[in-house]
């Protein structure tokens, strides 16, 4: 970036993959979804699936299970169903934590005036049991799932919502940070002033590259730097 920057008022946040380890959890509840529809590894359809759902992590859940049951919306509702309740399980029986320094840097930045707003491709519901598990339901200044919102990812409408609830100035005024390359577009979607992409989460550098990033960090733990040196290299 070259110029006058924008000074960042906004930093929307992905949760699983970027400020929560995630562990496997979301492939071992499609594994419990898929197989309510009678679906099971080994099945050459559940390696598809399986491809399918890494490929694009962080894209709305329900929006993946559409995809895969051809859009029968029975049941990709019945999966979607069974997929936030078996993740809610792992995160009840302790699965959850957190990317390691994540919470000091959602602090940081905040200290630093900066408004913070957590995003996820799940329910409302299972983002609250996350939030709850990690005693994280008053740490950002606001929390949006897909449907509070519009769509999900890789539209840019949690993005743009963020900073209507949060007075943003303007969307150059926002920087988004992910784990894949749904977040970023999302985010380039949206006119964020930084889309920063982690690698602690689903994709490499390339994918997040791919998908627009202008910078791409090693974790969430760097982003307080990137934010307070907006010349750093891609």
């Amino acid at each position: 970036m070259t110029g006058q920057q924008a000074r960042i008022q906004l930093v929307v946040l992905d949760m699983a993959g970027t400020t929560v380890a995630d562990d496997g959890l979301v492939e071992r509840a499609f594994t419990t979804a898929i197989g309510a529809q009678g679906i099971e590894p080994g099945d050459d359809r559940y390696d598809a699936m399986l491809a399918h759902v890494r490929a694009t992590m962080g894209e709305s859940k329900i929006t993946v299970f559409r995809h895969l049951l051809h859009n029968d919306e029975a049941k990709a509702q019945q999966a979607n169903k069974a997929f936030e309740t078996a993740y809610g399980q792992l995160v009840d029986d302790g699965r959850c934590r957190p990317i390691d320094g994540a919470e000091n840097a959602i602090r940081t930045i905040k200290d630093n005036g900066v408004k913070i707003c957590l995003t996820t491709g799940f329910a409302e519901t299972t983002q609250q049991r996350i939030l709850a598990a990690l005693g994280w339901r008053t740490l950002a200044d606001l929390t949006l799932c897909p449907a509070q919102a519009g769509r999900g990812r890789p539209y840019p409408d949690m993005v743009l919502k963020a900073l209507l609830e949060l007075r943003a100035d303007a969307t150059a005024n926002v920087a988004v940070a992910g784990d894949t390359a749904y977040d970023m577009t999302s985010g380039t979607r949206a006119g964020a002033g930084v889309v920063a992409g982690v690698l602690t989460g689903a994709h490499d550098r390339s994918q997040l590259a791919a998908g627009g990033a202008t910078h791409v960090i090693e974790s969430v733990r760097d982003l307080p730097g990137l934010l307070s040196d907006r010349k750093l290299e891609k």
